[in-house]
């Protein structure tokens, strides 16, 4: 067993460890990661062959988290890990978008990258090494690959940028980026911040550059010493370099004309481009065709993408005729429909999202159960892309990875505008109805708007904006492209979207496709996208300038109340009588939790009354008795001596005979009192060591004239106790014997 290890050293002193030819050889690469008691297993298979008629890069990343890592069961009824948590499928994308560019243009081979958690502590976060041991499992292989590459999570805590963070350092964060990068240039960033500048971005990104350099010089050893220096040999293309250049001489002039010709209709343009390419294959017969077709659709998709790029370098034109700095045209307006809570339609260009808001109680809560994580969210954002948004004739087969992915990105574009103490449970759905470019970022647009709509007192709005890039040369010629066309992004060299507010950015992501990305070119792209921030933003406000002072009528009201951690058990009651019929008799909704040390109570209704009826019985029952209140009570039994009655909720009290009216009964019968009829009483005393209540209904009424207290019966005296008679002579007592001993055993028979 030839056994390699390479070990990392943080700047803190923590240390990661990867090791390779113990575990899951027959894999063609496979390596366990290590840090602290956090590890993960990452292994890669690539087929050798790529399937016929096979012309991208068909890989399959998938991240899995094992609930024994962390010593706990999985729910379900099955109790084992199931389908894949959105939480995992955003790690999955985290690690394809970084490796995905960095295969060769030309192998086409099925590949499958597995990295699973396997061990945890609950300190390190596993999903910062997930990216380092799927790059070290291709380097340790055979397969051909343009890296290594290696993920860091970057966090600014207290000022200082911190590599790696553990779970708890990370609640203190401004700033939480997960960046991907080779040796040599940046490849994905994506992340999280409070309304933090462009530099700041940039200088986090440096910082993750430099600690992904170390990484990569460790892969490279790593791959040395395990023999993986030589990958296979493969064809999984046939060329014909004399159809190339035909292509490109008959199609090139028309394909560029087309590309300058500033159609803006994203249908008739493809429809164009569509027709120069049946024209050309027209001059073929159909046995040349069923030769060479795939090979003339690939090249004159390279003709495409260079009349696009060409057209924008060289005459400063885009395929729709804007300048590189204009933003497409923008219509918006709020309330569109009236069933939901809130509502907005964004429209940008041939881009537009319908979104809808609605708020509920605590029993809407997103609960969260996944190996390392457990809780529960309050704010939700749904992301729909439906086939007919493009125009495509297929049936929707539910939610796929990119409506999780964009639903994410957005989620947490406006996510730190809610209100933490803001009582209500908030769901955002995105609905694409037309799509062109940047769906992503038309859902942050509309969901600031349908927010405000909604009544939501959100601190501040959210805009958000795709930058693409068109560079060559490594970089020294280029153009940024602000707001980009789903072609713009297809063929074009980055993917940069940045939302915030008017004091910083609040959310990012972004892929490269290209070597050679200097942060000369971030920081362009990054001011170009505040610029076409401010732009948007200003369309937002001037749609909606500021959340409604109210709620919509039909919208369900909350209020919210803190009560003693002892007094919780009194609000629910024996087996949850007490909160049921709260509810049963208000029509409220009402909910209690342990916060902070105290009783959370939330309280839901569709009108005011209902949930002033919940509320005043609530206090009924955590108010104190005060003596010498009068209190509305209620008779709830009658007995010999006087009526018990509720004078609060949950607190009955005795009610004696002779403390009813100033005239004298002998019978309860005499009182005329039955169960359920109302009095008014006074709490005179509550006794310390009882807790019981003395009440009184007389002292309520006016003293009769002449009245005399009457005197109480005395007691008759008990006399002296008798003294105790003497006990009978029982004789002496008989002498106990051991029957341990074999002698006694027979007085037992």
């Amino acid at each position: 067993m030839n056994v390699v290890t390479k070990t990392i050293t943080l700047g803190d002193g923590r240390t990661i460890t990867i090791e390779t030819g113990k575990l899951a050889k027959q894999a063609d690469g496979a390596v366990m990661v290590t840090m602290g008691k956090t590890m993960l297993l990452a292994t890669v298979c690539s087929a050798k062959d790529a399937a016929p008629g096979t012309d991208f890069m068909p890989l399959s990343v998938d991240y899995k988290e094992k609930f024994a890592a962390n010593g706990r069961f999985p729910g379900g009824f099955t109790r084992r890990e199931g389908r894949a948590s959105d939480y995992e499928i955003l790690v999955s994308r985290l690690v394809d978008r970084a490796l995905r560019p960095l295969f060769p243009d030309d192998y086409h081979a099925e590949t499958f990258v597995n990295v699973t958690l396997y061990s945890a502590d609950g300190e390190d976060m596993p999903d910062a090494l997930a990216g380092l041991a799927a790059s070290a499992a291709i380097a340790v292989s055979d397969i051909p690959f343009h890296g290594p590459i290696s993920e860091v999570r970057v966090a600014r805590i207290d000022g200082k940028f911190v590599i790696n963070p553990t779970f708890e350092a990370l609640e203190k964060a401004d700033m939480d980026i997960m960046v991907a990068a080779t040796l040599d240039n940046i490849m994905m960033v994506e992340g999280e911040m409070k309304e933090v500048s462009e530099m700041d971005l940039l200088e986090a990104m440096r910082v993750a550059h430099e600690a992904i350099k170390v990484h990569c010089q460790a892969q490279l050893e790593l791959m040395e010493a395990a023999g993986k220096t030589v990958k296979r040999t493969y064809c999984h293309e046939v060329n014909d370099e004399a159809l190339r250049q035909d292509v490109h001489n008959k199609t090139f002039a028309k394909a560029y004309a087309l590309a300058t010709a500033c159609n803006t209709d994203k249908h008739a343009r493809s429809e164009n481009f569509e027709a120069v390419l049946k024209e050309y294959k027209a001059t073929f017969s159909a046995e040349e065709l069923a030769e060479k077709e795939g090979m003339i659709n690939r090249y004159y998709h390279d003709v495409e993408k260079e009349a696009m790029r060409r057209s924008i370098l060289d005459e400063g034109k885009r395929l729709d005729g804007r300048k590189t700095t204009e933003i497409r045209p923008i219509w918006s307006e709020v309330g569109y429909l009236p069933g939901p809570h809130g509502s907005a339609v964004f429209t940008r260009g041939e881009t537009q999202s319908l979104t809808s808001v609605t708020l509920g109680t605590k029993r809407d809560e997103k609960m969260v159960d996944e190996a390392l994580m457990q809780g529960n969210e309050r704010f939700l954002l749904h992301y729909n892309f439906p086939p007919f948004s493009t125009g495509e004739a297929r049936a929707s087969r539910g939610i796929g990875r990119r409506e999780i992915g964009h639903g994410n990105l957005a989620f947490r574009a406006l996510k730190p505008m809610i209100p933490t103490d803001y009582p209500y449970v908030v769901r955002v759905v995105s609905d694409i109805l037309e799509s062109n470019g940047s769906s992503s970022m038309a859902t942050v647009c509309a969901g600031t708007l349908a927010l405000m709509d909604a009544g939501v007192p959100i601190k501040k709005p959210v805009s958000g904006i795709a930058m693409g890039l068109i560079s060559e040369n490594k970089g020294k010629n280029f153009a940024v492209l602000s707001d980009i066309l789903g072609d713009e992004d297809h063929l074009g060299d980055m993917d940069f979207k940045v939302t915030g507010t008017k004091d910083g950015i609040t959310a990012t992501q972004m892929d490269i496709k290209v070597d050679g990305l200097s942060f000369e070119i971030l920081e362009k792209a990054l001011m170009q996208a505040h610029d076409g921030r401010m732009h948007i933003l200003g369309k937002i406000l001037e749609t909606m300038p500021e959340p409604r002072a109210d709620l919509k009528e039909h919208a369900p009201r909350i209020v919210t109340m803190m009560i003693p951690k002892e007094l919780i058990g009194a609000v629910i009651g024996p087996g949850g009588k007490i909160i049921q019929g709260i509810q049963a008799e208000s029509g409220a909704t009402v909910s209690i939790e342990e916060v902070d040390g105290g009783g959370r109570i939330e309280i839901a209704g569709t009108n005011k009354a209902a949930i002033d009826c919940a509320m005043d019985k609530i206090k009924g029952i955590v108010s104190l008795p005060e003596i010498g209140e009068v209190y509305p009570s209620k008779v709830k039994s009658i007995m010999a001596y006087g009526a018990f009655v509720e004078f609060m909720p949950g607190k009955e009290g005795l009610l004696h005979i002779s403390e009813i009216d100033w005239q004298r009964f002998d019978t309860m019968e005499q009182t005329g009192l039955k169960e359920g009829d109302k009095i008014d009483v006074k709490l005179l005393e509550v006794d310390q060591k009882t807790g019981k209540f003395k009440l009184s209904a007389k002292v309520l009424k006016e003293k009769p004239e002449g009245y005399v207290e009457p005197e109480r019966r005395p007691r008759p005296e008990r006399g002296e106790r008798d003294e105790r008679r003497p006990r009978p002579d029982r004789g002496e007592r008989p002498e106990r014997k051991d029957f341990r001993d074999p002698e006694n055993r027979n007085d037992l028979v």
